[in-house]
């Protein structure tokens, strides 16, 4: 089983497998080789899953969310600032309601470097930190073995740095990363996954 650390030798070893990443995948690289997408995180407390890959090899995010009070407090302030005279109060219960039900723009990439021997994951908030809060996670890879994964409750944007969930917080198999129950914060901002091909291991 692959072990997480959050100790400098495990921010250089990540660091190192990006540069091999780096040196594989020509400037040119097409979309059979890497690739960023958009998706929408929707809370609700409902078990949704994300999926994207390249070739035979895919990187799914699975998660569970609840909608977060600072951004549901500053949605409701604007709100009440546009409309400083209510009268229809089922209406404003309503609209709280749906403030809780708004989704958050994440991205994720997935990356193959061209001798098909690292496969690369990264599933991020653009923003820098999620106030949502997340019940459960779990990204898995298909066709690989983790050989290095780290989760964050806080991604490096807008002049933030990356903040790294603690090590008991979750837990890293051969291919799913996953959080666990009674230890895990409910903070997720970003999660990283590096798994070998299993060519490599041929």
């Amino acid at each position: 089983m692959a072990r997480q650390s959050n100790t400098c030798a495990g921010n250089l070893a990540f660091l190192f497998a990006l540069a091999l990443i780096a040196a594989r995948v020509p400037a040119e690289a097409s979309e059979e080789q890497a690739k960023t997408v958009e998706f929408n995180v929707k809370p609700g407390g409902v078990v949704h899953t994300f999926s994207e890959g390249i070739g035979e090899y895919e990187c799914s995010f699975t998660y569970a969310s609840q909608g977060g009070t600072n951004e549901v407090s500053a949605s409701l302030s604007l709100t009440v600032r546009l409309q400083p005279h209510i009268t229809d109060y089922c209406g404003l219960y309503a609209k709280i309601l749906s403030l809780f039900s708004v989704t958050q723009q994440w991205l994720m990439s997935v990356g193959l470097t061209d001798d098909n021997r690292l496969f690369s994951c990264s599933v991020w908030r653009p923003q820098g930190k999620s106030y949502l809060f997340f019940t459960q996670f779990k990204a898995e890879l298909k066709g690989t073995k983790i050989e290095y994964a780290n989760a964050y409750s806080q991604s490096a944007a807008g002049g933030q740095s990356d903040v790294p969930l603690k090590p008991e917080e979750f837990t890293i198999g051969e291919s799913t990363v996953t959080h666990k129950d009674g230890k895990f914060s409910a903070q997720l901002s970003k999660l990283t996954v590096i798994g070998r091909t299993r060519k490599d291991e041929l």
